[in-house]
């Protein structure tokens, strides 16, 4: 029953006794994640939210005469804003009404009168 015994556990493993050198190897496991989550902060999620307050920014700026490029590529000129859709002339006596999140872009004055 003892051989069986010794098989199964081994008699290091038996033993007491306190772990030597184990200080540097805990603190380099302990590193490297702080090290991956500041990575992914600076690379992914802070590029990410600026973009994300930036676009805030300019739909919160949209006001009548603005050329704008919503999400799908429609460009056209603001003739309304209201609080959550702005109204659109995208060509003579056509006006279309989008929501201000789909405003992909403000171009400069006179790229509308140009593409007529």
């Amino acid at each position: 029953m003892e051989s069986i015994l010794n098989v199964l556990i081994p008699a290091a493993m038996a033993q007491t006794g306190a772990p030597s050198g184990g200080g540097e190897l805990g603190l380099m496991n302990l590193l490297f994640p702080i090290i991956l989550i500041g990575a992914f902060y600076f690379l992914l999620i802070r590029p990410q939210t600026k973009r994300a307050k930036e676009h805030k920014q300019m739909v919160d700026g949209l006001k009548k005469g603005d050329e704008i490029v919503s999400g799908g590529g429609v460009l056209g000129r603001i003739t309304e804003v209201g609080e959550n859709f702005v109204q659109v002339e995208i060509a003579e006596n056509v006006q279309i009404r989008i929501q201000k999140q789909s405003v992909s872009s403000l171009m400069p004055k006179g790229t509308y009168k140009g593409t007529l």
